[in-house]
């Protein structure tokens, strides 16, 4: 094999490992992104109204 044959297979093989860190780091910003209060349509927003709900039925249910 030569050195240019070994180069191309470096460089392919640089590109397809430069390819898959994007995508994951995509991922990984997309899925964050979740995760912190925007105004009402992440999961944060909707994990705290669901707790405050659960906290007043709580509250209901006590004073019985």
């Amino acid at each position: 094999m030569s050195w240019v044959s070994a180069a191309s297979i470096a460089v392919g093989i640089a590109t397809v490992l430069g390819g898959i860190t994007a995508m994951v780091q995509f991922l990984i910003k997309h899925y964050l992104s979740e995760l912190k209060p925007n105004g009402g349509s992440s999961v944060k927003d909707q994990l705290n109204r669901l707790e405050t709900r659960v906290d007043r039925i709580f509250e209901l249910l006590s004073e019985r």
